[in-house]
């Protein structure tokens, strides 16, 4: 595993290297790391898509097998200059199980291998509010806080059924054409268990975003949570990352994305491609 991860590591470094020699604009799906940039007063942000991911791991169930996430929304509405409210889900996913593997204080659901189960995804509610706008000398710099609310059914084997909740501090800065953004910050994860014991992971992301032609852009990032501060970490509530690459083409007000995912942990979907779009609605 140690040396999967080195060698995605190394993957993406040589890609940012890549597209580092060259502004853009804030970055959307198919990203995951937040760009400080909001919308703008009274726009609407649409986001539609799917995914699908192969050999991922719900050690909280102990099921191991593909999950298809085949209509993912996001809502993201501009109350202000500087301020958005998010709202992020799927109204559809499907788990085909292919093995049961040890572990799982959830272990009793009655899923086996070949089982297949659907329903709608948990709801991410948040908001975004940006400090700072971004400047010739420096980046911008924001905040987002929200909460992960329990909409999907944990007897699918995929929701855990908890609520977390998170704040991530922002950043961004556009160098020529090139626009790299960053986020860290703390996520309070809760415990499928113990709903007195919540985990504590801390939350990383980086992305990069260049501009090949004045509609085309190519997109990196790795994304994903660490808990260093847990000294047993219940089953669910692990370390998790992904690596994305994608490209994205707009015209007008509408953007279209395709990309790939590659895993950061065993825990991890092990490959996984993404497709979608994205559009404003101006006043």
């Amino acid at each position: 595993m140690v040396n999967a991860m080195q060698t995605r590591l190394r993957m993406f470094l040589v890609i940012a290297c890549l597209v580092a020699p060259g502004a853009a604009s804030a970055q959307q799906r198919p990203l995951v790391t937040e760009d400080p940039e909001t919308i703008g007063a009274n726009r609407i942000l649409l986001e539609g898509g799917f995914e699908l991911d192969t050999d991922q791991t719900n050690s909280a169930y102990g099921l191991k097998g593909d999950i298809s996430h085949i209509a993912t929304f996001g809502v993201s509405v501009g109350i202000s200059p500087n301020a958005e409210v998010q709202v992020d889900g799927g109204l559809l996913q499907r788990f085909n199980v292919q093995e049961r593997v040890a572990g799982g204080i959830l272990a009793a659901t009655p899923l086996v291998a070949g089982a297949r189960t659907s329903g709608i995804e948990d709801l991410v509610v948040a908001t975004k509010i940006r400090f700072t706008p971004e400047s010739a000398p420096g980046p911008a710099f924001g905040l987002r806080f929200g909460a992960h609310v329990p909409t999907a059914d944990p007897e699918k084997g995929v929701g855990l059924g908890t609520t977390d909740f998170f704040a991530s501090f922002l950043v961004a800065k556009t160098v020529q054409s090139v626009r790299t953004v960053g986020n860290v910050g703390l996520v309070v994860l809760g415990n499928p268990e113990s709903a007195r014991k919540p985990a504590t992971a801390l939350a990383l992301g980086v992305s990069v975003a260049r501009a090949l032609t004045n509609s085309f852009e190519v997109v990196g990032e790795m994304n994903g949570r660490l808990t260093p501060f847990e000294k047993i970490v219940p089953a669910g509530l692990e370390s998790r990352g992904a690596f994305r690459l994608a490209g994205r083409y707009t015209y007008a007000m509408l953007r279209l994305d395709f990309g790939v995912i590659a895993g950061l942990t065993n825990r991890d979907p092990s490959f996984g491609i993404s497709a979608g779009a994205t559009y404003v609605i101006t006043p």
